[in-house]
């Protein structure tokens, strides 16, 4: 007989808590390594067919997607164990931490409709630990790879200007105008577009963008989870999130 399949006997209930913010982070880490390996080819042949062009665009855009979904999941997964009392500390003070978080944010609609960056803040503040400033490179960060996702997931389509009048107020900033001016030079280009294309989003999305996006979101929640004194639940798969 099938050991999997075995039914329960009658009156047993089995519980579990899922963690979809390791899967998100693997998956993040996973895409951003297919999009180097086809970088690298095209940096040994000059070419790839339009196949493999198509890969490389799904494996950038759902590393950035991914990596922010394993922000979202990873604040949402923490108030979720409080506000359940579901968390097991052997640390005390882990535990009293955990029960404050609970009680002293326990409007769930609140909690939905606070941006995603002001939930962690908010977090540290009920722990009474250091806020990040607004300044800190990882955490400003974090506010532009959302601001990314949110454009891509929520597309409207505007004019992108190739050359234009750079006097400031000559015109309304566009999208493409703001990323490139928020994100050129964090990073490497995409060595697949051409120069004579706008920055944004042809030239900004490749390997160089995927990767800051998992290296920024992992590097923010490393200090968030530090600062609050917990352990972060991807400690275990360290090995798994290498980005190349």
């Amino acid at each position: 007989m099938d050991e999997q399949n075995q039914e329960l006997p009658e009156g047993i209930v089995i519980r579990f808590r899922d963690c979809f913010s390791v899967r998100y982070i693997q998956s993040a880490s996973l895409f951003c390594r297919l999009g180097y390996e086809l970088e690298k080819e095209y940096a040994t042949t000059g070419t790839l067919s339009a196949e493999q062009r198509l890969r490389h665009e799904a494996f950038i855009l759902n590393a950035i997607f991914s990596s922010v979904a394993f922000l979202e999941s990873t604040i949402n997964e923490l108030w979720s164990d409080a506000a359940d009392n579901a968390y097991f500390f052997s640390d005390e003070k882990n535990e009293a931490l955990l029960q404050a978080v609970g009680e002293k944010w326990k409007n769930e609609n609140y909690f939905d409709r606070t941006p995603l960056p002001n939930k962690y803040q908010k977090i540290l503040e009920i722990g009474e630990k250091p806020l990040f400033e607004e300044n800190d490179p990882d955490y400003s960060g974090i506010k532009d790879l959302i601001g990314i996702r949110n454009y891509l997931m929520h597309y409207r389509r505007e004019w992108i200007v190739i050359q234009t009048d750079r006097t400031p107020g000559a015109h309304a900033e566009t999208h493409a105008e703001k990323f490139e001016r928020l994100l050129k030079n964090r990073f490497d280009e995409n060595p697949l577009a051409p120069q004579n294309l706008p920055f944004f989003p042809d030239r900004c999305l490749g390997h160089g963008c995927a990767e800051w996006a998992v290296t920024t979101s992992l590097s923010f929640t490393d200090r968030f989870f530090r600062n609050l004194g917990l352990p972060a639940p991807y400690e275990g798969i360290r090995d798994e999130l290498a980005t190349r």
